[in-house]
Parts: C-alpha cells; structure tokens; sequence
C-alpha cells in the first residue's frame, strides 16, 4: 500500500464517516488511506462520465454530485444526490467491470477523496473491520433507504414523494435547482412548481434554493404572500385539481 498524500483534515473526516458504521483498527485506516487520492471537480464536471469504466470511488469533502442515467432521446432521470459525507460511485459498473450506466457530475465546485476499488476490495477480504463497515454500510444505504423510495415511486403521488423529499433532504431542496429535483422526483418542472403553489407561504420560501429567496416583508415578498394567499382562495372555490 502507497502513503496517503491526503490532508491531515480530510483523512480525518474520511475516517469519521467511515467509523459512523464501525470502528477500524489502526492499521486498517492506514492501509485505507494508502489508496485515496485528492480529487478537485469544476461545476459541470464529471466523476464518472455517461459510458466510461470506473476504476474508483469517491467520498465528498465539499459540494454536491448528482448521479442520473440518460435515455435515447435526450432526456436525464436524476436516482441520487451526493453531499458532503457520502460515497458517489457507480458500483454496479465497479463490480461488474463495465461501463457505467450511470453519470456522476458535480452541481457544484467539489473537493473529494477517490479510492481505488480493485486495492479497497482487496483490503475488504483481509479486514474483518472493513468487512463489517461495508456491510452496515449496505444495510443503511441500500437496503433500508431503497425500498422506503421505491415504494414512494410506485404508491405515492406526486405531492407526497416531494413532501417526503423536502422532510428527508431539507439540506438538499435548498441546494438543488429545481429542475434536478423535479426530475428526481420522477415529474416534470411544471408540475413541481405546481406543487409547490400549493405549498403554504412559509413552507415554499424554507425549499427554495438560497439564491432564490426573498426576505419577508420586502415588496417581492408581500406580493409573494399575497399570490399565495389569492391561489389559496381559488383553490378553495374550484376545489384541488389533479397533477
């Protein structure tokens, strides 16, 4: 195994999310680090382009990544999110050794850590330790955040899958545009902004990305509420209309 030439602080933070699952021996943690590298992402950049074989994964120190798959006719379906904290990778083609059906692209400047698979995989067979994170790891992240989604997709409309995102990924719905969300959500972004007409006043500014809001009291704000309030009191004489 290499010597890690990460920083002192994102070793540290890499080691912190990993022992969130369970501890590793100290030797174990060095052995991880000897296969990280330092990764810096322009917004628009990919981590993993549409077709290409991925050889590692990552772990994001600062930003944000969307993973999404393209169909044939131009259109991007958004599956996943990746914040400060989480590991993008397309495992599916890391495991299989193939090209990745899925994209990895940073929304924002990112700062990350890549691990090498194949050595990681490699330690996974040597270290109990490792073993057990990966497999608590899959627990929480594959299997009990999966399905919950999942079923969303297929039994829940559109208003509750997005009130199940603004209460699961608040962080999120105020990074995101709104046309990554909508597309996440399986929706178009005319009936995301729909959705969000309907949402009280308060509700709509706390899911708006930053750069978007208008403080309370200002003059685009009372027209905001007073919008609000004028679609409240149609809605209430025609009765809620179907997405």
């Amino acid at each position: 195994m290499g010597r890690s030439n990460l920083a002192p602080h994102d070793a540290a933070s890499l080691l912190t999310s990993l022992e969130r699952y369970a501890p590793l021996q100290p030797d174990t943690r060095t052995a991880l680090l000897g296969l990280c590298r330092p990764v810096r992402l322009s917004k628009g950049a990919f981590y993993c382009a549409p077709g290409e074989e991925p050889k590692e994964f990552g772990y994001v120190l600062h930003g944000l990544l969307r993973g999404y798959v393209g169909d044939d006719h131009g259109a991007e379906y958004n599956k996943v999110f990746f914040d400060e904290g989480t590991f993008p990778g397309s495992m599916v083609a890391l495991l299989r050794g193939l090209p990745s059906r899925v994209a990895i692209q940073a929304l924002e400047p990112t700062r990350m850590i890549s691990i090498d698979f194949t050595g990681y995989r490699a330690l996974l067979r040597e270290r109990p330790d490792l073993m057990w994170f990966q497999i608590r790891y899959l627990e929480e992240n594959w299997l009990l955040a999966k399905e919950p989604r999942e079923v969303a997709l297929v039994q829940e409309d559109a208003a509750s899958r997005y009130a199940r995102f603004l209460r699961d990924a608040p962080r999120l719905a105020q990074r995101l545009p709104l046309y990554h969300v909508a597309s996440h959500l399986g929706i178009t972004p005319t009936q995301l902004s729909r959705l969000r007409r309907s949402l009280p006043t308060d509700a709509t500014r706390d899911a708006m990305p930053v750069g978007e809001r208008v403080a309370p009291g200002t003059a685009a704000g009372g027209a905001t509420a007073r919008a609000a309030r004028g679609a409240g009191a149609q809605k209430k004489r025609r009765g809620s209309q179907p997405m």
